[in-house]
């Protein structure tokens, strides 16, 4: 399985670079895991809805340049649908046995993702209704796909 992480903007602190690194060796044994940035825009202080949407629509553009359409793109939306940890690797799990060889996720910036993004999902999926730093999410999808194969794979982890 090939799994593809897209995501807006770098990620700056040394903590976080550091979690995603070790969760990105930690899955090398399970899948091809690849990492893609783009760039985020500024977002002024109180930004109009309007000057957001073409925030949105900037890093948007961005992102759909690394989408494949043979890819099963899982957008990660705080109005997505929320799955237990046995919930997720089974359906990562259901998605090879379907054929599926690539998965593409999608963080969005600060801001969120532009609709264009969210239509072009196929699914959207939310960890929880609160609010997290972009940069932070990475780090916890990688946790969550590396437990996922774990609980797949019937190995001990996801206690």
């Amino acid at each position: 399985m090939r799994i593809t992480v897209i995501g807006v903007g770098k990620i700056k602190e040394r903590y976080l670079r550091d979690g995603i690194a070790e969760y990105a060796k930690r899955l090398g044994r399970y899948c091809k895991l690849d990492i893609v940035e783009v760039a985020d825009e500024k977002t002024p202080e109180h930004a109009s809805e309007g000057v957001e949407r073409l925030i949105k629509a900037k890093e948007g553009e961005r992102i759909a340049k690394h989408l494949r359409d043979d890819a099963y793109v899982i957008a990660l939306a705080i109005d997505g649908k929320q799955s237990t940890s046995e919930q997720f690797a089974r359906q990562i799990n259901d998605l090879g046995l379907h054929g599926m060889s690539h998965i593409q996720f999608v963080i969005g910036g600060s801001i969120g993702l532009d609709d264009a993004i969210l239509k072009r999902a196929d699914y959207h999926l939310s960890f929880s209704k609160m609010t997290f730093p972009h940069q932070l999410m990475r780090m916890v999808l990688l946790e969550q796909i590396y437990r996922a194969y774990k609980i797949n794979a019937g190995e001990p982890y996801h206690k």
